[in-house]
């Protein structure tokens, strides 16, 4: 159950905290954030973390090492200047040769309080070349960008005009699955790519998988995002 962790992205909505580290470093209740999320991933039984790393990556390479305090084995896949959005970063790993046959994906700011095993074997029945977690969100959390019919996602699209469709409430849960196959055909390789380019594709062929999700996720990259995620924190010690 290899589980790739994108934390590349510069941060700009945490200007100025993140001009001096990268958000996945940034401090909730006195703890670098990405300790939570790699402690949770440990205690849900994943053993392999793929960094993806990019902006300020020698920060985090410092503190993750190699993962072993946690229990984990962490490889690092580094971007450097040449930032190349999610799915780029996705293309990267897979050309270097990082990515296993099958493997999930989630946001160094993102915690997701569910069960990656859950998620794995579900998708493990899956024909389907990807798989998103959704949650029924009806725009409480974000915009709601995803239609869900119990299997598939039916539609994922960030960029919908309104009037949405009918049955758009769910949004993207910030976990998903993939083939490595499907990057390597997907994703072209040294190029800058967004995984919600490739995501809305799968979606409108029929190529994407669906677990819903009952409880709300949690993101850092926004201060409002960081005070629900305290709130949490105090709730959960």
């Amino acid at each position: 159950m290899q589980t790739v962790i994108l934390t590349g992205g510069l941060g700009t909505r945490l200007r100025p905290i993140t001009e001096k580290v990268p958000k996945a470093l940034v401090e909730i209740a006195g703890r670098p954030f990405i300790e939570y999320l790699l402690e949770w991933l440990a205690r849900g039984g994943v053993r392999e973390v793929v960094l993806s790393v990019g902006y300020r990556s020698d920060l985090i390479q410092d503190f993750v090492g190699d993962g072993r305090r946690w229990g984990l084995e962490v490889v690092y896949v580094d971007e450097g200047d040449e930032l190349r959005g999610t799915g780029g970063a996705l293309r990267l790993a897979a050309d270097r040769g990082a990515l296993q046959e099958r493997f999930l994906v989630t946001y160094g700011d993102s915690f997701l309080p569910i069960d990656f095993v859950a998620v794995w074997r579900h998708f493990l029945t899956r024909a389907e070349p990807a798989l998103m977690t959704v949650h029924d969100n009806r725009d409480r959390w974000d915009a709601s960008n995803a239609c869900f019919d119990g299997e598939k996602v039916t539609l994922y699209d960030k960029q919908v005009a309104s009037p949405r469709p009918p049955g758009m409430h769910f949004i993207d849960y910030g976990l998903s699955a993939f083939r490595r196959s499907v990057i390597l055909d997907e994703l072209p390789s040294g190029a800058r790519a967004d995984l919600a380019g490739l995501l809305h594709r799968l979606s409108v062929r029929g190529d994407l998988a669906g677990y819903e999700v009952d409880r709300r996720f949690y993101e850092v990259g926004s201060l409002q995002g960081i005070r629900d995620f305290e709130e949490f924190l105090r709730h959960h010690s």
